[in-house]
């Protein structure tokens, strides 16, 4: 049966990775352009397959949560819209009065995802 454990600190590397290979190190680097270690690149040509499905796994959601951020001021007016459509005096306001309970759940999450900075990729956070 083939080996399953994964390691975290090369997951924790291989999320720090950026695997352009330079040529005055003869090395990757990390993501701040820091050249890896002598350790640091036998760690990460060392991954296993597994471990390489982990990172990619976790760059996945990590950049479906980077999409979500991007789309959330034209989801916030396509959510909006048929309750503005119904007002004379077109507020946010008077749009939450027409609201149900879900809608304005939903509307608090689309306005915390307009205002959150974004997270930077780190290790199982996504």
């Amino acid at each position: 049966m083939p080996e399953t454990v994964i390691r975290p600190h090369v997951i924790a590397l291989l999320c720090d990775s950026d695997f352009r290979y330079r040529h005055d190190t003869k090395t990757w680097s990390h993501v701040d352009g820091r050249p890896f270690t002598k350790e640091e690149q036998s760690t990460a040509l060392d991954a296993t397959r597994y471990e390489f499905e982990e990172f990619a796994a976790q760059h996945t959601r990590y950049m479906e949560y980077r999409r979500t951020l991007e789309e959330a001021p034209e989801a916030l007016q396509q959510f909006l819209a048929p309750f503005m459509e119904q007002l004379t005096t077109k507020t946010l306001g008077n749009a939450v009065e027409y609201m149900s309970e879900d809608e304005r759940t939903e509307l608090d999450r689309l306005l915390g995802l307009i205002i959150e900075h974004p997270r930077p990729f780190t290790p199982y956070t996504f």
